[in-house]
Parts: structure tokens; C-alpha cells; sequence
């Protein structure tokens, strides 16, 4: 960064009539937005998306391919009207910048040309997602985005925002009520259905996509939940790249390259697209630039979810703990990468399968890589929000697994046992680790009575299920949890790496 800033340049304001002023070195779109017209609406315009399906579909574009796949930006809730004004400012382009040990470069895309206006009961989504020119609605909304029940998986119909949705079904609150509507419009008018395509961290991503749109439908009106059952196509898919969030370093390293962007989107030197071939309207040709399109996504998101995010899961509480303020610094920081690779070796690693060209051991390796790379300030505290999503989500679920057969889950009762402590809400040093999740006021009651009772933060059913009854995952994590209380993160963790 300090070596950037030396070089500095005049930064000029992101536009498109601007873009042939930023020179050889910053590669920008060869198309200009009257050679697109629009295939796909995207819920959700965070970094994600446009470090990844963005990105992909700018290289499609770069080749003369898939003009008429452009991006209409959309979000449904009121802090999405701040990102709408920033991109639209700049004519929606965004400076993606790639961050290599020792290097980095920057480019600019452009496959999106207009972000919707966020209105309560979201009428300017529905009308264009009604449009059949959209053959696509894709979700980055996060994996605890999708009103499920956290113990059985399913929609969670009592949730206040799946309620209204129900009873006022036109003029919902979320985005899926959104897409029922529109699916309503596209019926009632003699139109096709579209895709549901989500991208976002969650095993069967289409399958609950799925779920939850028809689900949702069946409660207010179930000929139509039929209907998009039957015509609508929700592909699942893995996505992978390292998005950090964007903040001041983020903003000076775009003006380093002589950009004045108000929201650039950096990223690592990886990116995986997983993809079901099952789009009932059609999609652009992502093969061609690097996507891979296969009918057993599941072998590929298997392996990522548990390697990468439990993963992640395994360094954030522990990091928090200890205090390293990124990823990176986890790995940099002996005890905490031991307990790392000790977790997903032993704990994590047996319960995934090899990929073609890909075995888990190998993928562990990738990942130690790609998480010790110091170019990413990907913070702990970003990792570790919404524990409460991603502990049943990546976690728990391999943790059943190996219950069922019979095999050892110390490495994973203390991974939870690292969380519980963490909702504590101090670190190891006595400094406070302020809320970091929706449900943090519940868990952090829960973290403070397990302190001297560590059932009392198994005794979540609405995380935990039944694992409290297991006698070999409660005492392990009893055991755990109670010895990081009596002699901190640290010697817990070289304590476990020892075998003691």
C-alpha cells in the first residue's frame, strides 16, 4: 500500500465518457451500454457479486459474447439506497482490484446498467422482474438470508417478514416475496418463468432457493407455488472468491491507480464458479470464462462449504479471541494456524470427498494459501459475524455427521466451545468484542451462564438440536469450553495442537 501511495496519479472521477483517459494499464470494458440490453436482475449489488458473477459476465461481454445478459442492480431494503446512489453516480461501473502476495492490479467493468429505486412494497422490482427480457433473478443475500428454520431446514413461516409477505403478497417485504409477485405477473400475462439462480454460500443454494419461493407462494396462493414449481428452474451452484469489505484503505488504493471510485471491490487472485446446467430461460456461456458446469455440484460446494467456510469458522473465533484483526493475521499467528490445520485435518477433512483434479487434502492446502495471503484485510470480525448462521450451516452439520459415524468431534466441540467463549463478548486480553451478530444479545446471555455451565449454551435447541443429548459431543465441549475459561484461548489451542 505505501509503495502505491508513493506513486500516486490524479484521480479521476469513475464514468463511462471518462473511460478512455485511464490509460493502457487499467483494462476497461470494449463495450459501451447501448450494446446491452438486459437478461438478468440482481438482488443484493454487495462486493460478491460484482468481484464474481459480474465479473464473469464482463469477460463474456469483453469477447462480444452474452450483450444481452446486462445486469439491472436491485435491493429491497432501505440501507441498499446508499449503494444505488454511489453506483449509479458512476454510471455503474466498478473497479475490481486483484490482490496478489507483493502485487496488485486493477480493472473496470461494466456489464450492469441501471440499479432499481428502493421503494416500500418494492413495486419497481416486481414490474421488472415481470419483464420478459429477464430470463434471470439472482441473490447475493447471504446465507442467513433465507428465512430457514435453523433446527429442521425448512421455511421458516412464522418469521414476521415471511408473514407479511404472506398476507400482503402484493406489496412484500423481501426479495422473494418480490420474485413470487412477479412470477404472478408473468403467469397471469401468459410469460415464461424464470431462474432463481442464488450465489451464495449455502449447500444446495437452488434447492433452498427453491424452497423458499415456492414455500412462500404455497402460503398465500398455491396454484401459483404449483406453477413456479413446475416451470421456474433454481440451478444450485458454489461460488468462491475472497471479497473483503470496502473501507478507507480500499477507497486510497483505487485513487492509487488514478480511479475515484466510491465503491471498488477488492479481491483475491482466485475465483471458483460452480454451476447445475438447469436454466428454464436460457443463461449466458460462463463456460467459456472459466465457470464449470456439471450435474454433481454438490461433490464441488461439499468440499469448499467445509473446507473454506468451517474453516473460516475454525480461525474467526479463535483470531477474535486472541486478537488478530484479519484472517491473514490468523494464519500468521503459529497457535491459531496449527489449531487451523489440526481442525481441518482431523475434525473436518474426513467428511469430504475428492473432485475431479481436486482431493481434500490438496484443497486444504489451496485454502492455507489463499487465508494467509497478507494482500487480503478480510477482518475477523467480518468472518465471524452471524456465528448463528454459520455455525449450523458450515459446522454443526459435520459435526452430526460424525456422530453418526461413531468418530471423534473434539476437534469441532472445540471450535464451538471457541464460539461460545467469544459470545462472552472479551477477548483473551480483557478488551471487548463488541455485537457481531443478529442474535447476539440471546447469545451472549447464553455465553455468560456457560461460563460455569457450559450446557447452558447447548441448551439452544434452536442452534443445537438435539447434539446435547450426544454424551461424547456435551463433554467435549463442557471440557473445552471450561478449560479456555481456566487457562485462556492460547494454551487451549497448543494444549489441543499437542494432543494433550
Amino acid at each position: 500500500m505505501d509503495e502505491l501511495m508513493k506513486d500516486m496519479t490524479p484521480a479521476l472521477p469513475l464514468r463511462r465518457d471518462a473511460l478512455d483517459q485511464f490509460g493502457d494499464d487499467i483494462p476497461t470494458p470494449n463495450y459501451t451500454r447501448a450494446d446491452l440490453t438486459p437478461g438478468i436482475v440482481h438482488i443484493g449489488l454487495g462486493n460478491f457479486h460484482r468481484a464474481h458473477q459480474a465479473w464473469y459476465l464482463h469477460e463474456l461481454m469483453q469477447r462480444g459474447q452474452a450483450r444481452d445478459w446486462a445486469i439491472i442492480g436491485a435491493g429491497v431494503r432501505p440501507y441498499d439506497a446508499k449503494m444505488r446512489e454511489r453506483l449509479l453516480a458512476q454510471d455503474c461501473l466498478t473497479t475490481l482490484i486483484e490482490l496478489s502476495p507483493g502485487s496488485s492490479r486493477a480493472e473496470i467493468v461494466g456489464p450492469m446498467i441501471d440499479y432499481l429505486p428502493i421503494e416500500q412494497g418494492n413495486g419497481p422490482l416486481i414490474a421488472q422482474m415481470a419483464n420478459p427480457a429477464i430470463r434471470i433473478v439472482a441473490l447475493t443475500v447471504t446465507e442467513g438470508g433465507y428465512y430457514l428454520d435453523p433446527v429442521t431446514g425448512g421455511l421458516d413461516a412464522a418469521h414476521p417478514d415471511i408473514a407479511h409477505d404472506a398476507a400482503v403478497p402484493d406489496a412484500p417485504v423481501t426479495a422473494f416475496g418480490a420474485m413470487v409477485a412477479a412470477l404472478r405477473m408473468r403467469r397471469d400475462s401468459g410469460h415464461g418463468a424464470f431462474t432463481g439462480q442464488s450465489c451464495d454460500n449455502l449447500q444446495g443454494n437452488g434447492a433452498i432457493l427453491r424452497q423458499t419461493v415456492v414455500g412462500l407462494a404455497r402460503l398465500s396462493d398455491p396454484e401459483l407455488a404449483d406453477w413456479i414449481d413446475a416451470n421456474a428452474s433454481f440451478p444450485n451452484s458454489m461460488v468462491d472468491c475472497i471479497v473483503p469489505a470496502t473501507g478507507p484503505d480500499e477507497l486510497a488504493l483505487a485513487r492509487s491507480f488514478g480511479i475515484d471510485d466510491a465503491a471498488p471491490v477488492t479481491h483475491e487472485n482466485y475465483r471458483q464458479w460452480v454451476i447445475e446446467d438447469d436454466f428454464c430461460a436460457g443463461r449466458p456461456r460462463w463456460e467459456d470464462v472459466g465457470a464449470t458446469i456439471t450435474s454433481d455440484v454438490h461433490s464441488y460446494e461439499a468440499m469448499k462449504i467445509r473446507i473454506l467456510n468451517a474453516g473460516h469458522q475454525v480461525l474467526a473465533n479463535a483470531g477474535e479471541l486472541l486478537g488478530c484483526a484479519t484472517i491473514a493475521d490468523c494464519m500468521a499467528d503459529p497457535d491459531v494456524r496449527a489449531f487451523w490445520r489440526k481442525a481441518e485435518v482431523d475434525g473436518i477433512a474426513p467428511y469430504v470427498a475428492p473432485v475431479p483434479g481436486m482431493t481434500p487434502a490438496a484443497y486444504i492446502g489451496l485454502i492455507e494459501g489463499r487465508f494467509a495471503n497478507p494482500a487480503i484485510k478480510d477482518t475477523t470480525r467480518r468472518v465471524a459475524f452471524d456465528g448463528s448462521s454459520r455455525h449450523t450451516g458450515f459446522v454443526l452439520p459435520i459435526v452430526r455427521e460424525a456422530i453418526a459415524v461413531d468418530a471423534s468431534v473434539e476437534a469441532l466441540a472445540l471450535v464451538e466451545a471457541l464460539w461460545a467463549r467469544m459470545c462472552f463478548g472479551t477477548r483473551a486480553d480483557g478488551s471487548v468484542i463488541e455485537p457481531n451478530d443478529p442474535a447476539w444479545d440471546v447469545l451472549n446471555e447464553a455465553a455468560i451462564a456457560a461460563k460455569d455451565d457450559p450446557q447452558a449454551w447447548l441448551a439452544q435447541t434452536h442452534l443445537y438440536g438435539d447434539l446435547a443429548e450426544n454424551a461424547a459431543f456435551s463433554e467435549a465441549f463442557g471440557r473445552w469450553l471450561s478449560q479456555i475459561w481456566q487457562d485462556g484461548p492460547r494454551a487451549t489451542l497448543q494444549g489441543f495442537v499437542a494432543g494433550a
